[in-house]
Protein backbone atom coordinates (compact mmCIF):
# COMPACT_ATOMS: atom_id res chain seq x y z
CA UNK A 1 0.00 0.00 0.00
CA UNK A 2 1.66 3.18 -1.08
CA UNK A 3 1.31 5.63 1.59
CA UNK A 4 3.42 8.27 3.51
CA UNK A 5 2.50 9.17 7.07
CA UNK A 6 3.65 11.50 9.74
CA UNK A 7 3.72 8.36 12.36
CA UNK A 8 4.92 5.52 10.69
CA UNK A 9 5.23 3.58 13.90
CA UNK A 10 1.51 3.78 14.32
CA UNK A 11 0.57 0.01 13.39
CA UNK A 12 -2.38 0.79 11.02
CA UNK A 13 0.01 3.61 9.39
CA UNK A 14 -2.16 6.78 9.82
CA UNK A 15 -1.64 9.60 11.27
CA UNK A 16 -3.53 11.05 14.51
CA UNK A 17 -4.11 14.41 15.69
CA UNK A 18 -3.43 16.21 19.34
CA UNK A 19 -6.06 14.88 21.35
CA UNK A 20 -7.30 17.30 23.23
CA UNK A 21 -7.44 19.75 20.18
CA UNK A 22 -9.70 17.16 18.83
CA UNK A 23 -11.91 17.00 20.91
CA UNK A 24 -13.03 20.25 20.91
CA UNK A 25 -13.43 19.69 16.79
CA UNK A 26 -15.65 16.91 16.60
CA UNK A 27 -17.33 16.33 20.07
CA UNK A 28 -18.73 13.37 20.98
CA UNK A 29 -22.79 12.67 20.76
CA UNK A 30 -24.55 12.49 23.42
CA UNK A 31 -25.79 8.86 23.49
CA UNK A 32 -24.49 6.04 21.22
CA UNK A 33 -26.11 5.85 17.80
CA UNK A 34 -26.83 3.20 15.31
CA UNK A 35 -28.99 2.20 12.61
CA UNK A 36 -30.79 5.52 12.55
CA UNK A 37 -30.56 8.39 10.91
CA UNK A 38 -27.93 11.39 9.44
CA UNK A 39 -28.21 13.90 7.08
CA UNK A 40 -27.58 17.71 6.66
CA UNK A 41 -28.87 21.31 6.42
CA UNK A 42 -27.58 23.88 5.81
CA UNK A 43 -24.63 24.32 8.41
CA UNK A 44 -26.23 21.29 10.74
CA UNK A 45 -25.68 17.76 10.92
CA UNK A 46 -28.75 15.51 12.15
CA UNK A 47 -28.09 12.01 13.78
CA UNK A 48 -30.36 10.01 16.08
CA UNK A 49 -33.32 7.51 16.05
CA UNK A 50 -32.70 3.84 15.77
CA UNK A 51 -30.54 2.82 19.40
CA UNK A 52 -31.51 6.35 20.37
CA UNK A 53 -34.98 5.55 20.65
CA UNK A 54 -37.04 9.00 19.75
CA UNK A 55 -33.85 11.22 20.65
CA UNK A 56 -32.55 13.29 17.67
CA UNK A 57 -29.63 16.02 18.10
CA UNK A 58 -28.13 18.26 15.73
CA UNK A 59 -24.52 19.84 15.36
CA UNK A 60 -23.53 23.68 13.80
CA UNK A 61 -20.41 23.09 11.96
CA UNK A 62 -20.39 27.07 12.59
CA UNK A 63 -20.33 26.13 16.27
CA UNK A 64 -19.39 23.13 17.44
CA UNK A 65 -18.13 23.90 20.69
CA UNK A 66 -21.68 24.04 21.41
CA UNK A 67 -21.76 20.30 20.85
CA UNK A 68 -24.23 18.05 19.89
CA UNK A 69 -28.03 19.90 20.65
CA UNK A 70 -31.01 18.18 21.36
CA UNK A 71 -33.85 18.40 19.00
CA UNK A 72 -37.31 17.82 19.42
CA UNK A 73 -38.03 13.60 19.77
CA UNK A 74 -39.19 12.19 16.95
CA UNK A 75 -42.85 12.11 17.00
CA UNK A 76 -44.89 8.45 16.51
CA UNK A 77 -43.13 5.13 16.98
CA UNK A 78 -39.19 5.59 16.36
CA UNK A 79 -38.28 4.02 13.60
CA UNK A 80 -34.85 1.80 13.74
CA UNK A 81 -32.69 1.86 10.03
CA UNK A 82 -35.15 4.39 8.09
CA UNK A 83 -34.46 5.86 4.88
CA UNK A 84 -33.72 9.62 5.02
CA UNK A 85 -32.79 13.05 3.35
CA UNK A 86 -32.98 16.56 3.65
CA UNK A 87 -34.88 18.89 0.88
CA UNK A 88 -36.12 22.48 1.12
CA UNK A 89 -34.12 22.78 4.68
CA UNK A 90 -36.80 20.11 6.03
CA UNK A 91 -35.26 16.80 7.00
CA UNK A 92 -37.87 13.60 5.73
CA UNK A 93 -37.61 10.08 7.61
CA UNK A 94 -39.68 7.17 5.29
CA UNK A 95 -40.30 3.66 7.01
CA UNK A 96 -37.63 1.76 9.26
CA UNK A 97 -38.54 -0.73 11.11
CA UNK A 98 -40.64 -0.53 14.74
CA UNK A 99 -43.86 -1.30 16.57
CA UNK A 100 -46.31 0.30 14.72
CA UNK A 101 -48.52 0.93 18.07
CA UNK A 102 -47.70 0.58 21.67
CA UNK A 103 -49.06 -3.11 21.89
CA UNK A 104 -47.58 -4.23 19.05
CA UNK A 105 -46.36 -7.55 20.01
CA UNK A 106 -43.45 -7.64 17.43
CA UNK A 107 -42.07 -5.15 14.87
CA UNK A 108 -43.04 -4.02 11.30
CA UNK A 109 -41.77 -2.45 8.08
CA UNK A 110 -42.79 0.37 8.77
CA UNK A 111 -44.53 2.75 5.59
CA UNK A 112 -45.16 5.90 7.29
CA UNK A 113 -43.36 9.13 6.14
CA UNK A 114 -42.56 12.11 8.61
CA UNK A 115 -41.22 15.54 8.31
CA UNK A 116 -38.84 17.40 10.57
CA UNK A 117 -39.40 21.11 10.64
CA UNK A 118 -35.95 22.71 11.49
CA UNK A 119 -37.36 26.13 12.22
CA UNK A 120 -40.67 25.55 14.28
CA UNK A 121 -38.52 22.44 16.28
CA UNK A 122 -41.22 19.81 15.25
CA UNK A 123 -42.52 16.80 13.47
CA UNK A 124 -45.17 16.00 11.57
CA UNK A 125 -46.49 12.55 9.96
CA UNK A 126 -47.39 13.15 6.28
CA UNK A 127 -50.54 12.37 4.65
CA UNK A 128 -48.35 9.68 2.42
CA UNK A 129 -47.06 6.32 2.79
CA UNK A 130 -44.36 4.84 1.24
CA UNK A 131 -45.14 2.41 -2.09
CA UNK A 132 -42.99 -0.27 -0.87
CA UNK A 133 -40.87 -1.14 2.25
CA UNK A 134 -38.07 1.10 2.48
CA UNK A 135 -36.45 -0.57 5.85
CA UNK A 136 -32.67 -0.32 4.84
CA UNK A 137 -33.09 1.72 1.74
CA UNK A 138 -30.85 4.68 0.60
CA UNK A 139 -31.96 7.71 -0.03
CA UNK A 140 -30.50 11.20 -1.84
CA UNK A 141 -31.71 14.41 -2.69
CA UNK A 142 -31.87 15.30 -6.12
CA UNK A 143 -30.75 19.16 -7.98
CA UNK A 144 -34.63 20.01 -8.43
CA UNK A 145 -35.35 19.18 -4.33
CA UNK A 146 -36.98 15.61 -5.33
CA UNK A 147 -35.38 12.55 -2.94
CA UNK A 148 -35.00 8.98 -4.78
CA UNK A 149 -34.58 5.77 -3.08
CA UNK A 150 -32.79 2.60 -3.93
CA UNK A 151 -33.59 -0.71 -2.21
CA UNK A 152 -35.70 -2.00 0.75
CA UNK A 153 -36.58 -4.42 2.47
CA UNK A 154 -39.85 -6.25 0.88
CA UNK A 155 -42.48 -5.31 3.52
CA UNK A 156 -45.27 -8.51 3.30
CA UNK A 157 -42.20 -11.05 3.16
CA UNK A 158 -40.49 -9.58 6.00
CA UNK A 159 -43.58 -8.84 8.35
CA UNK A 160 -44.43 -12.41 7.93
CA UNK A 161 -41.34 -13.39 8.91
CA UNK A 162 -40.95 -10.85 12.18
CA UNK A 163 -44.74 -12.49 13.14
CA UNK A 164 -43.86 -16.22 12.41
CA UNK A 165 -40.71 -16.07 14.65
CA UNK A 166 -42.14 -13.86 17.43
CA UNK A 167 -45.14 -16.81 17.71
CA UNK A 168 -42.47 -19.40 18.55
CA UNK A 169 -40.90 -19.92 22.03
CA UNK A 170 -37.10 -20.42 21.56
CA UNK A 171 -36.39 -22.23 24.77
CA UNK A 172 -39.54 -24.16 24.87
CA UNK A 173 -39.45 -24.84 21.00
CA UNK A 174 -36.07 -24.45 19.15
CA UNK A 175 -36.36 -26.70 16.78
CA UNK A 176 -39.51 -24.56 15.30
CA UNK A 177 -38.18 -21.40 15.73
CA UNK A 178 -34.67 -22.95 13.94
CA UNK A 179 -36.63 -24.20 11.35
CA UNK A 180 -38.60 -20.47 10.22
CA UNK A 181 -34.69 -18.92 10.44
CA UNK A 182 -33.66 -21.54 8.09
CA UNK A 183 -36.65 -21.47 6.16
CA UNK A 184 -36.47 -17.91 5.61
CA UNK A 185 -32.48 -17.10 5.54
CA UNK A 186 -32.22 -20.14 3.16
CA UNK A 187 -33.67 -18.14 0.09
CA UNK A 188 -31.91 -17.08 -3.04
CA UNK A 189 -31.74 -13.10 -3.34
CA UNK A 190 -34.53 -12.89 -6.22
CA UNK A 191 -36.72 -14.18 -3.72
CA UNK A 192 -36.54 -11.59 -1.52
CA UNK A 193 -38.48 -9.47 -3.79
CA UNK A 194 -36.58 -6.27 -2.30
CA UNK A 195 -37.20 -3.40 -3.85
CA UNK A 196 -35.61 -2.92 -7.16
CA UNK A 197 -37.38 0.00 -8.13
CA UNK A 198 -35.70 3.67 -8.19
CA UNK A 199 -38.36 5.56 -6.83
CA UNK A 200 -38.83 9.56 -6.44
CA UNK A 201 -40.82 11.09 -3.96
CA UNK A 202 -41.78 15.10 -4.80
CA UNK A 203 -41.47 17.00 -1.40
CA UNK A 204 -43.23 19.69 -3.04
CA UNK A 205 -46.48 17.46 -4.40
CA UNK A 206 -46.41 14.91 -1.98
CA UNK A 207 -46.77 12.23 -4.77
CA UNK A 208 -44.45 9.63 -5.74
CA UNK A 209 -42.91 8.32 -9.06
CA UNK A 210 -41.06 5.66 -10.64
CA UNK A 211 -37.63 5.99 -12.49
CA UNK A 212 -37.61 2.20 -13.54
CA UNK A 213 -35.68 -0.56 -12.37
CA UNK A 214 -32.48 -1.37 -10.91
CA UNK A 215 -30.65 -4.06 -14.04
CA UNK A 216 -28.98 -5.69 -11.52
CA UNK A 217 -29.75 -7.24 -8.22
CA UNK A 218 -30.72 -4.43 -5.70
CA UNK A 219 -28.62 -3.91 -2.36
CA UNK A 220 -29.56 -2.70 0.76
CA UNK A 221 -27.73 -1.33 3.90
CA UNK A 222 -25.32 0.37 0.81
CA UNK A 223 -23.37 3.28 1.17
CA UNK A 224 -24.01 6.01 -1.54
CA UNK A 225 -22.32 9.26 -2.04
CA UNK A 226 -22.67 11.71 -4.94
CA UNK A 227 -19.38 11.28 -7.11
CA UNK A 228 -20.61 14.35 -9.00
CA UNK A 229 -23.04 16.71 -9.32
CA UNK A 230 -26.75 14.06 -10.11
CA UNK A 231 -24.34 10.83 -10.21
CA UNK A 232 -24.94 8.64 -7.11
CA UNK A 233 -22.35 5.29 -6.27
CA UNK A 234 -24.14 2.96 -4.47
CA UNK A 235 -21.02 0.89 -2.73
CA UNK A 236 -21.95 -2.86 -1.25
CA UNK A 237 -24.92 -3.60 1.00
CA UNK A 238 -26.81 -6.54 1.41
CA UNK A 239 -28.69 -8.93 -1.48
CA UNK A 240 -30.12 -10.98 0.70
CA UNK A 241 -30.17 -10.96 4.57
CA UNK A 242 -26.73 -12.09 5.54
CA UNK A 243 -24.82 -11.88 2.16
CA UNK A 244 -23.08 -9.01 0.79
CA UNK A 245 -21.75 -7.68 -2.29
CA UNK A 246 -18.90 -5.97 -3.56
CA UNK A 247 -20.22 -4.68 -6.54
CA UNK A 248 -20.24 -0.54 -6.50
CA UNK A 249 -23.18 0.84 -9.36
CA UNK A 250 -23.03 4.20 -10.70
CA UNK A 251 -26.77 5.73 -10.94
CA UNK A 252 -27.43 9.31 -12.77
CA UNK A 253 -30.30 10.55 -12.43
CA UNK A 254 -32.02 13.12 -14.24
CA UNK A 255 -35.68 14.29 -14.69
CA UNK A 256 -37.35 11.18 -15.58
CA UNK A 257 -34.68 8.51 -16.08
CA UNK A 258 -31.81 6.80 -14.59
CA UNK A 259 -28.41 5.66 -16.54
CA UNK A 260 -26.74 2.78 -15.08
CA UNK A 261 -22.99 1.44 -15.22
CA UNK A 262 -20.52 -0.18 -13.16
CA UNK A 263 -17.46 0.57 -11.22
CA UNK A 264 -14.79 -1.25 -10.12
CA UNK A 265 -15.81 -3.50 -7.16
CA UNK A 266 -14.25 -2.71 -3.53
CA UNK A 267 -10.81 -4.79 -3.72
CA UNK A 268 -10.26 -7.59 -0.74
CA UNK A 269 -8.22 -5.99 1.81
CA UNK A 270 -4.92 -6.22 2.32
CA UNK A 271 -3.85 -9.75 3.69
CA UNK A 272 -6.71 -11.45 2.95
CA UNK A 273 -8.33 -13.27 -0.65
CA UNK A 274 -11.89 -12.10 -0.64
CA UNK A 275 -13.32 -9.49 -0.25
CA UNK A 276 -17.25 -10.04 1.37
CA UNK A 277 -18.78 -6.80 0.48
CA UNK A 278 -20.08 -4.33 3.31
CA UNK A 279 -22.99 -3.27 4.62
CA UNK A 280 -23.48 -0.36 6.71
CA UNK A 281 -20.27 1.20 5.33
CA UNK A 282 -19.39 5.09 5.98
CA UNK A 283 -19.13 6.54 2.73
CA UNK A 284 -17.89 10.83 1.46
CA UNK A 285 -15.74 12.62 -0.19
CA UNK A 286 -12.32 14.05 0.78
CA UNK A 287 -10.11 16.61 -1.07
CA UNK A 288 -12.30 15.58 -4.43
CA UNK A 289 -11.85 11.80 -3.85
CA UNK A 290 -14.72 9.49 -2.75
CA UNK A 291 -13.74 7.25 0.06
CA UNK A 292 -15.55 4.40 1.73
CA UNK A 293 -14.56 2.41 5.11
CA UNK A 294 -15.70 0.07 7.86
CA UNK A 295 -19.02 -1.82 7.16
CA UNK A 296 -20.26 -5.07 8.58
CA UNK A 297 -19.64 -8.93 6.78
CA UNK A 298 -19.28 -12.92 7.37
CA UNK A 299 -16.34 -13.65 6.75
CA UNK A 300 -16.77 -16.74 4.41
CA UNK A 301 -19.85 -16.38 3.48
CA UNK A 302 -19.16 -15.76 -0.07
CA UNK A 303 -17.96 -19.16 -0.26
CA UNK A 304 -20.87 -20.59 1.10
CA UNK A 305 -23.17 -19.06 -1.60
CA UNK A 306 -21.32 -19.52 -4.44
CA UNK A 307 -21.23 -23.48 -3.33
CA UNK A 308 -25.54 -22.98 -3.15
CA UNK A 309 -25.80 -22.90 0.06
CA UNK A 310 -27.85 -19.70 0.70
CA UNK A 311 -28.00 -19.47 4.27
CA UNK A 312 -24.47 -18.23 3.90
CA UNK A 313 -24.36 -16.71 7.51
CA UNK A 314 -25.40 -19.66 9.12
CA UNK A 315 -22.86 -20.16 12.12
CA UNK A 316 -20.51 -17.31 11.09
CA UNK A 317 -19.85 -14.59 13.20
CA UNK A 318 -20.58 -10.81 12.04
CA UNK A 319 -16.64 -9.19 11.22
CA UNK A 320 -16.94 -5.44 11.51
CA UNK A 321 -14.05 -4.10 8.37
CA UNK A 322 -11.87 -1.25 9.30
CA UNK A 323 -10.19 -0.71 6.01
CA UNK A 324 -10.35 2.35 4.02
CA UNK A 325 -10.84 3.14 0.83
CA UNK A 326 -10.06 5.40 -2.10
CA UNK A 327 -11.25 5.60 -5.64
CA UNK A 328 -8.04 6.70 -7.36
CA UNK A 329 -8.15 6.61 -11.80
CA UNK A 330 -11.10 4.65 -11.48
CA UNK A 331 -9.77 1.76 -9.11
CA UNK A 332 -10.59 1.64 -5.12
CA UNK A 333 -6.87 1.49 -3.43
CA UNK A 334 -7.01 0.51 0.71
CA UNK A 335 -5.40 3.45 2.02
CA UNK A 336 -5.35 3.13 5.64
CA UNK A 337 -7.21 1.77 8.29
CA UNK A 338 -10.03 3.51 11.15
CA UNK A 339 -8.47 2.39 14.89
CA UNK A 340 -11.28 -0.51 14.92
CA UNK A 341 -14.05 -1.99 12.34
CA UNK A 342 -17.11 -0.01 12.59
CA UNK A 343 -20.56 0.24 10.80
CA UNK A 344 -24.18 1.00 10.80
CA UNK A 345 -23.83 4.79 11.85
CA UNK A 346 -23.61 8.29 9.69
CA UNK A 347 -21.42 9.69 7.53
CA UNK A 348 -21.00 13.01 6.25
CA UNK A 349 -18.88 14.63 3.48
CA UNK A 350 -17.61 18.20 5.29
CA UNK A 351 -15.18 20.44 4.06
CA UNK A 352 -12.07 18.53 5.41
CA UNK A 353 -13.19 15.23 4.66
CA UNK A 354 -15.30 12.21 5.55
CA UNK A 355 -17.12 13.14 9.08
CA UNK A 356 -18.23 9.28 10.76
CA UNK A 357 -20.78 9.55 13.19
CA UNK A 358 -21.53 6.62 16.04
CA UNK A 359 -22.16 3.43 14.18
CA UNK A 360 -21.51 -0.22 16.17
CA UNK A 361 -18.57 -2.03 17.46
CA UNK A 362 -17.36 -5.61 17.14
CA UNK A 363 -19.19 -5.96 20.83
CA UNK A 364 -22.39 -4.59 19.03
CA UNK A 365 -22.40 -1.23 21.52
CA UNK A 366 -23.76 2.00 19.81
CA UNK A 367 -21.08 4.21 19.85
CA UNK A 368 -21.17 7.89 20.74
CA UNK A 369 -17.64 8.61 18.94
CA UNK A 370 -17.49 11.46 15.92
CA UNK A 371 -13.81 11.99 13.90
CA UNK A 372 -12.34 12.89 10.68
CA UNK A 373 -11.00 11.16 8.11
CA UNK A 374 -8.83 13.01 5.83
CA UNK A 375 -7.01 11.50 2.62
CA UNK A 376 -4.89 13.63 0.49
CA UNK A 377 -4.05 11.62 -2.40
CA UNK A 378 -0.74 10.45 -0.63
CA UNK A 379 -1.20 11.27 3.48
CA UNK A 380 -4.19 9.56 5.79
CA UNK A 381 -4.87 11.76 8.60
CA UNK A 382 -7.69 11.01 11.78
CA UNK A 383 -9.18 13.22 13.83
CA UNK A 384 -10.90 12.11 16.77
Amino acid sequence: MAQRTDNPGRPDGTARADAARAARDWPALPVGVKNGIAARIDTRLIVGLGSAGAKVFALDLNDRAAGWQPLADFAGPAPSDPATAASGGALYVFGGAGNATPEARFPTVLDTVSRYDPKANIWQLLDTTTPVGLLGASAVTLADGRIAFFGGYNKALFDTYLADITAIDKTTDPEGWNAVVAAFMGMAPQDYHWNDRVLVYDTAANTWADLGADPALPNTGSAVVEATPGTFLIINGEIKPGLRTDTVKSATITADAVTWSKVAAIPAPDGRNVQEGLAGAYAGVSNGTVLVTGGANFQGARAKADAGTWYAHEGLAKHFASEIFALQDGQWVQVGNLPEGLAYGGSFSVDDGLLIVGGEDAAKAARADVFLVQWDGEKLVIVD
